[in-house]
């Protein structure tokens, strides 16, 4: 096996969904855990990809994840709901979430559904994106580990909350703004310390506030933008957290330091908006593509650099990986080949 190794996206979903539908978890929810990570790993974005599966299968094994759910929704006014996920796969809990906002939105001209009782979510472009895909603008949040120092503070309070917004556009995928509201992830870091890489500058802190690169010393993210970056972190725990009910910050059991038994009682919150409701979708939908276009072709600082809008870096990584396959490191190498040989489950890696 080398650093070379790649894998194709349809087999790695295919292999993954066998793997949890193995394990009892419920299709529906076993084929969006499955679409999850591999949309993640297509498009860059490792960090949140098929290197959690291990984590993933411990957290259902252990009882904190339900492999099959019994959602309740409840619809409050004509455009808002609220979905309890009874301890969901949260891409699962997402997706169910986001089939109920696009029903709203398209009977009141948008939906908000708030999401509780839930679970990790994974890349949160890949819920905005689908309610895109059905030509309306998407937004997507959630709360998370308290990892976040506030602005002036020495310890970390509020999670790196992430912030999705997409909305569609001719002739291309949609355009997709995807950011934590720290500069790196923690599940970054850990990747970063996997890999003996340094963090980039300002990116993280030690146990007293001080910034330090190096990963195996950082316990604490830093927001991005300084201020900025703490008060949308604050926004989206106030959307996941108080509209829901569910902990905020410091109260938030921890993705991997808790005991992996203990329920997370994570918060979502996803909003399809129909664009029709203000202007024809086509009329939009080609002015979208101008502005983007226009950007894109905008005069460069350095000339081997294109100016690029939110999504541009993940499209072009989800064109060459879609089409040479999704490389892996050693260990998820090594981890998928041993659960093949656990399940039964044939892998067919490209070389």
């Amino acid at each position: 096996m080398t650093e070379q190794t790649r894998i194709d996206h349809e087999q790695i979903r295919d292999f993954i969904f066998k793997v949890l539908s193995k394990e009892g978890v419920e299709q529906g929810a076993a084929g969006h855990v499955a679409s999850g990570l591999v949309h993640a790993s297509l498009r860059g974005v490792d960090s949140h990809g098929i290197r959690l599966l291990p984590h993933y299968l411990k957290a259902l094994k252990s009882g904190r994840i339900n492999p099959r759910p019994d959602y309740s929704f409840k619809q409050t006014t004509p455009s808002t709901g609220i979905l309890d996920a009874d301890d969901a796969y949260g891409h699962a809990a997402g997706m169910e979430a986001v089939a109920k906002a696009l029903v709203l939105a398209r009977k009141a001209g948008m939906g908000a559904v708030a999401v509780k009782r839930s679970t990790h979510f994974g890349a949160a472009s890949f819920f905005a994106l689908e309610i895109s895909r059905h030509d309306m603008i998407g937004m997507s949040f959630t709360h998370a580990d308290s990892l976040i120092v506030p602005t002036g503070g020495t310890r970390r309070f509020l999670g790196n909350n992430p912030v999705c917004f997409t909305a569609p556009c001719e002739g291309e995928d949609p355009i997709c703004l995807d950011m934590a509201t720290s500069v790196i992830t923690f599940n970054k870091v850990l990747q970063l310390r996997e890999e003996g890489a340094s963090a980039p500058s300002g990116a993280g802190a030690d146990e007293t506030g001080r910034e330090t690169r190096d990963p195996s010393h950082i316990v604490n993210l830093l927001p991005v933008g300084g201020y900025k970056g703490y008060g949308l972190s604050l926004m989206v725990e106030v959307l996941c957290s108080l509209l829901t009910g569910m902990p905020f910050g410091t109260h938030i059991n921890r993705m991997y330091d808790a005991p992996i038994e203990e329920k997370r009682n994570l918060g979502h919150f996803f909003i399809a908006i129909r664009v029709d409701a203000f202007e024809e979708i086509d009329i939009f939908k080609k002015r979208m593509k101008m502005l983007a276009s226009e950007l894109r072709t905008e005069p460069r600082l350095d000339p081997d650099i294109a100016v690029q809008i939110a999504g541009d870096p993940e499209k072009r990584v989800s064109n060459e990986r879609t089409k040479k396959g999704i490389p892996l490191r050693h260990v998820d190498f090594t981890f998928l080949e041993q659960a093949s040989l656990d399940y039964g489950i044939e892998l067919n890696l490209l070389k």
